[in-house]
């Protein structure tokens, strides 16, 4: 179970769906975020390394924290169900650019917590924010070919294949594909929170 956010973040925002919450991620998530990204099946498409150890897992979220504020900047949540307060995964929009209003998104769940339609609800909540408060015309998504079910979901979101990206990504010792998607504010299918 994960402690909840520090109180000194007030200008993170906070989404809330049915079933899940989505806050700023403190150091106190850092061994549940270990154990899902040192999960090497599980994260063989994330696009990078799997953590060796709980304080890989630290600079990871003082990473995402330092993020926001760059010249493009992110934002990444960290999932919680509701139901128990525990962490399951992140999601969020990086690569912010302001000016073209466009960024890009990603995400990872625990195994414990695949197919059960917990990134879908957090996704339609993320996007949600992007279109309006991020004001943002297009987010795009890179999925790796043989992630079939990153694919179908984003699909499943409205996002529209644009092509393949040949060995756009070097992780697991080799150059990786990488399907290129996008929604455009104008197509969305997405219902904003």
């Amino acid at each position: 179970m994960s402690e909840p956010p520090s109180r000194s973040s007030s200008q993170f925002p906070v989404l809330e769906t049915q079933r899940l919450l989505l806050r700023e991620t403190s150091l106190a998530d850092a061994p549940v975020l270990f154990a899902i990204h040192a999960d090497a099946d599980a994260m063989r498409w994330f696009g990078t390394e799997p953590l060796p150890d709980e304080q890989a897992a630290q600079k990871v979220i003082e990473g995402w924290a330092t993020a926001r504020t760059l010249a493009n900047p992110g934002i990444r949540w960290g999932i919680e169900r509701r139901a128990d307060r525990r962490l399951i995964g992140t999601c969020g929009m990086f690569r912010w650019n302001r000016q073209w209003r466009a960024c890009m998104v990603g995400y990872e769940l625990a195994r414990d917590a695949w197919g059960q339609g917990f990134m879908r609800e957090a996704l339609l909540a993320v996007l949600g924010f992007g279109f309006v408060q991020m004001q943002l015309n297009r987010v795009e998504a890179q999925v790796h070919p043989d992630n079939l079910a990153s694919l179908k979901l984003v699909e499943r979101l409205g996002f529209v294949r644009e092509g393949l990206l040949r060995e756009a990504g070097w992780w697991g010792g080799q150059a990786q594909d990488l399907v290129q998607l996008s929604l455009l504010r104008r197509e969305q299918r997405v219902v904003v929170l």
